[in-house]
């Protein structure tokens, strides 16, 4: 049995979380946002010169690299930084662009209005994150530690979380009857010392506890 090119091998999985196709990059902005999203999450490649059906069309010049190129020095805050390899098949070159997961998030790239904003990659989507992620990135890279008291917020938070799976942030804040920015401020610190985890649910970020009880946290905080 003849083996698969190890592009074809790549396409052949389709695109997901680590994995897009791009027929061409005709914008180094929008391609920032791709850059962003696997570097704030698990990393990926990008296939330029293969259509969303896994046909390979090839690339047309040597734009396509400098398009990418500009999107990492330009429009990604701090830069994301990527490896790039040509594959040449049958008379057609592929562009395989490799980013790794970065240890300084969030990556910022610009929206379509110009803000500047953090990324994520679920599934073969570029989202948003949430503004409780990006700010429990940006604790997460302080040197100071983050230092969080017990109080009728978090209890309330611990309680719900023992019996349910998962809790958004404004069902946080009509539980413990707190203002929005309080919520988001515990929340984002309690991910930042890895207390709690988030996931994407289509189209609202949820956040989860990580099995530890009340106790637990305040013997981890003691």
């Amino acid at each position: 049995m003849k083996r698969l090119h190890p592009i074809e091998e790549l396409i052949a999985q389709g695109e997901h979380q680590r994995l897009d196709f791009k027929f061409e990059v005709s914008d180094s902005k929008k391609i920032a946002r791709t850059l962003s999203a696997f570097a704030n999450t698990d990393g990926g490649r990008l296939l330029i010169g293969v259509k969303d059906n896994g046909a390979i069309a090839g690339v047309r010049s040597d734009e396509e690299y400098y398009m990418i190129e500009a999107a990492s020095t330009m429009y990604t805050r701090p830069s994301v930084s990527f490896s790039a390899k040509r594959w040449d098949m049958r008379g057609k070159t592929v562009l395989e662009i490799y980013v790794a997961p970065g240890p300084d998030k969030p990556y910022l790239a610009p929206d379509k209005d110009g803000r500047y904003k953090a990324y994520l990659r679920v599934a073969d989507e570029n989202i948003l994150a949430s503004e409780i992620v990006a700010l429990a990135w940006r604790k997460k890279q302080r040197r100071e530690g983050i230092y969080l008291e017990v109080n009728d917020a978090i209890e309330a938070l611990f309680g719900w979380l023992e019996r349910h799976d998962a809790i958004t942030a404004n069902q946080f804040r009509s539980l413990a009857r707190i203002p929005y920015r309080m919520a988001r401020d515990i929340l984002s610190d309690l991910l930042a010392m890895d207390t709690l985890d988030f996931a994407w649910a289509g189209d609202h970020f949820i956040y989860r506890g990580k099995g530890l009880s009340l106790a637990d946290y305040v013997s981890l905080t003691t």
